[in-house]
């Protein structure tokens, strides 16, 4: 692999239109230290105006692409059509709520390269309701007890993957 592999970042979008903007922005200066890179939103079917922003944002820049889906299918299913479309040796998948920093990703790029096949990101300042973090917490304890996994938070959607990993998944 080289030093600067190409970066495909993969986006959910579910009704986000107050932070696509902002998102984009910070994810731009990030990307732009890497050679090849691409960015694909997945709109999951939003009813706002997320979708008329990812238009904008992809007619304006050519490494964006804007996936729409006519209704919602689920962050699974947008996480796996944002995977087809993409082309990177590096899959950066991150959530459009900017609860993750973009400024992680070359950590986790850099950890790939060392012979990770996946890294995962970690919501250590969670900005969620209580009534959402502590069955977050007991969902990550008990998963981490069950499979012998030791990851902090199994639903960050901050991740990187290495290519082959993506293409096996199901």
């Amino acid at each position: 692999m080289t030093n600067k592999p190409s970066i495909s970042v993969v986006i959910p979008v579910f009704n986000e239109e107050e932070s696509l903007e902002r998102l984009y922005s910070e994810l731009f200066q990030v990307l732009e230290s890497f050679v090849c890179w691409e960015i694909i939103f997945v709109d999951d079917g939003s009813d706002d105006n997320s979708f008329p922003i990812l238009k904008k944002i992809a007619n304006e820049n050519s490494r964006i692409i804007a996936i729409r889906f006519f209704k919602n299918f689920g962050k699974a299913d947008a996480l796996s059509e944002g995977f087809n479309h993409s082309r990177g040796d590096i899959i950066i998948t991150i959530d459009a709520d900017l609860q993750d920093d973009p400024v992680e990703i070359p950590r986790l790029v850099a950890k790939i390269q060392e012979g990770w096949d996946v890294v995962s990101g970690w919501k250590k300042d969670r900005k969620d309701p209580s009534s959402k973090r502590i069955p977050s917490k007991l969902f990550n304890f008990v998963t981490r007890i069950f499979t012998g996994i030791k990851i902090h938070d199994f639903n960050c959607g901050l991740k990187a993957y290495r290519r082959k990993v993506v293409k096996a998944l199901d």
